[in-house]
C-alpha cells in the first residue's frame, strides 16, 4: 500500500518546523491531505504527490537526467506506485528505474537522514495523449550519498530519459533545491547514521535483544544488538546510542562505552546503512530490566549463536570481539594457527596524521585532561583502525576530529612505530601518514578528546608530547620508516 495521508502529514509538519516560511506554499497540499482521496495517486486532481532522489557524489555533484517529454535536466523522480511503502521508497525506486542505481549503492546523509530536503510545488501542463488535464505536483525531494567513491554505471530508462549528467550543487537546475543543498553543509562522504551497542559481561557472554515480529521494522523477529537510528536532535552518534538505550531499556547503565567498529547493513528499503558499533560492559540480570521495545533480553555465549535467528554480520561481530578479548576485556593470547607451541598476540592498529604547513610546522592536538590515554599531552590527530582500510580510517578521523577533507590518493605512509606501552600490554602498530594536500582549517570537533589544534615548528616541539609521536617525528626527519618502543 502507498503511504497514508497521516504519515505524509507528519513528514510535512516536520518539514515545516524547519521551513515555517513555506506554510502558505504547501497549504493546498495540506488541504488535500484532509480530503478522503489518495493524494499519492496520479489521477488525483488538481494536484498529487511525487518523489525525487537527489544523488550526490564525493565531488558534491548531483545526478541529473534529461526527460524526453520536456527536454529538461532534472533529478530522477516521478509518480508514486501502489507498492511504494514510503515516500522515500518511491524516490529510491525512481532512481533505480530511471538511472539504474540500486538502493544498496546509496545511503542517507547525516544532515537530512530520512527527511525531504525540499518540497517543491510546480505546475504540469495538460497532456491530451495521456488524458491528463493541467495539474500540480507536490514533489518530495530526498538526498542520498553514493556509498562508493567511484561513480556507478548509469543505465537509462530509454523510453523516458535520454541522457545523464553530474552537475555541481551550484548548478542544480531547481532554484529551491539548489539553495537548500548549498545551505545544508553536505560533504558527500557517508558516515554512520545508526548506532548499536555490543554489550558483554567481561566473562564471554553477550546481551542480545529479540525484536518484535512486525513488518516494517528492521530484522523483525530476530535477535539483534540494542540501538537505532540517528535523529536531527542528536549532537553525535554516541548521543544517538545513549538516547536509543534510554528509550529501549531506561535502567541499563553501561561501563567502558567506546567505539568498536563500523558495520554495514541494509535497511528495509534496501539502502546501505553504516552502523557505528560501541562496546560496553554490564553484569546484571536482564529479567530485572524494564524493556520498552521488543520481546526480551538474554545473555548468550558465542557458542550459542548458531541456534539463534541472527544476522550473519552480528554473529561475526560477536565472534570477532570474543576472539580479541578475554575476561574483563584483556587482549586474547591465542594459539598459533599452525598448531605450534608458540602463541600469537593480536596487535592493534592506529593511524596518525602528519600535516606540515607552508612554514614546515607540524599539526598537533592537546588531548583533554580527562582522556583515558595521554591526558593533557600533545599528540598527532589519531584514531584506532576499525574494520576499514587504514587510509580510509585516516580520512574519516581527519574529518571527524578536525573538519579536514583529505583525498585518500593524497596520503602516503611515512613512518610506523611498533609500541608496547607497558609490560604484558597489547602491542600496537602505529602508522603515520603524511597528507600532501587537504581542504579546511583544523577545528576542534570533539572537545571531549582534544582542546586545541596548533602548528609546531619541528625544533620547538612541546615538552609534554606522546613518546611514540616524538619518535615518529624524529624518524620522519631522519628519513627512517620504522621505529619500535617498549620491547
Amino acid at each position: 500500500m502507498p503511504p497514508s495521508s497521516s504519515s505524509i502529514r507528519k513528514t510535512v509538519e516536520a518539514y515545516l518546523d524547519r521551513h515555517p516560511d513555506e506554510h502558505d506554499a504547501l497549504a493546498e497540499m495540506l488541504a488535500s491531505l484532509e480530503r478522503p482521496v489518495d493524494v499519492t495517486a496520479r489521477t488525483t486532481l488538481p494536484g498529487h504527490i511525487t518523489c525525487s532522489a537527489v544523488v550526490i557524489d564525493r565531488r558534491l555533484r548531483a545526478l541529473h537526467i534529461r526527460h524526453r517529454a520536456t527536454g529538461l535536466m532534472l533529478t530522477p523522480g516521478g509518480h508514486i506506485e501502489p507498492g511504494d511503502r514510503t515516500l522515500l521508497t518511491a524516490a529510491l525506486r525512481e532512481v533505480s528505474e530511471e538511472a539504474g542505481i540500486p538502493p544498496g549503492a546509496l545511503c542517507l546523509t547525516r544532515q537530512m537522514l530520512g527527511s525531504p530536503i525540499d518540497i517543491d510545488v510546480h505546475d504540469i501542463d495538460a497532456s491530451p495523449s495521456k488524458g491528463e488535464s493541467a495539474h500540480r505536483h507536490f514533489d518530495f525531494r530526498y538526498v542520498f550519498y553514493l556509498v562508493d567513491e567511484e561513480l556507478p554505471t548509469i543505465t537509462l530508462q530509454d523510453e523516458e530519459v535520454s541522457g545523464a549528467q553530474w552537475l555541481p550543487l551550484s548548478e542544480v537546475t531547481s532554484p529551491t533545491l539548489r539553495a537548500k543543498l548549498l545551505g545544508a553543509q553536505l560533504d558527500g562522504r557517508p558516515e554512520p547514521v545508526n548506532a548499536s551497542a555490543l554489550i558483554h559481561d567481561g566473562q564471554g557472554r553477550y546481551l542480545l535483544h529479540l525484536r518484535d515480529h512486525k513488518s516494517g521494522i528492521w530484522q523483525p523477529g530476530a535477535f539483534a544488538l540494542l540501538g537505532g537510528g540517528r535523529t536531527h536532535d542528536d549532537r553525535s552518534i554516541e548521543d544517538t546510542l545513549l538516547r536509543e538505550l534510554s528509550e529501549e531499556v531506561p535502567d541499563l547503565r553501561l561501563e567502558d562505552l567506546e567505539p568498536y567498529a563500523v558495520e554495514d547493513a541494509t535497511s528495509v528499503d534496501g539502502l546501505h546503512v553504516p552502523i557505528q558499533v560501541f562496546t560496553g560492559r554490564w553484569r546484571g540480570n536482564p529479567d530485572r530490566l524494564l524493556l520498552r521495545e521488543g520481546v526480551l533480553l538474554r545473555w548468550f555465549a558465542p557458542a550459542d549463536l548458531d541456534r539463534l535467528r541472527l544476522s550473519p554480520a552480528t554473529r561475526d561481530l560477536i565472534h570477532r570481539h570474543a576472539a580479541e578479548n578475554g575476561p574483563d576485556g584483556l587482549p586474547v593470547v591465542a594459539p598459533a594457527p599452525w598448531g605450534g607451541g608458540s602463541r600469537t598476540v593480536l596487535n592493534g592498529i592506529g593511524v596518525h596524521l602528519h600535516l606540515e604547513d607552508d612554514e614546515g610546522r607540524v599539526l598537533l592536538g592537546l588531548r583533554h585532561p580527562d582522556s583515558v590515554y595521554a591526558g593533557n599531552t600533545w599528540h598527532y590527530l589519531a584514531g584506532r583502525c576499525e574494520q576499514e582500510p587504514a587510509r580510509a580510517c585516516l580520512v574519516r578521523e581527519a574529518w571527524e576530529e578536525a573538519g579536514l577533507v583529505i583525498d585518500p590518493a593524497d596520503v602516503d605512509l611515512v613512518h610506523a612505530v611498533h609500541v608496547v606501552d607497558a609490560p604484558g600490554g597489547q602491542p600496537l602498530m602505529q602508522l603515520v601518514f603524511r597528507a600532501r594536500r587537504w581542504e579546511g582549517t583544523p577545528e576542534v570537533r570533539e572537545p571531549d578528546k582534544c582542546l586545541v589544534w596548533r602548528w609546531w615548528p619541528p625544533h620547538e616541539l612541546p615538552e609534554r608530547l606522546v613518546p611514540y609521536t616524538r619518535a615518529a617525528l624524529a624518524g620522519i626527519a631522519e628519513g627512517r620508516v620504522y621505529s619500535q618502543m617498549g620491547w
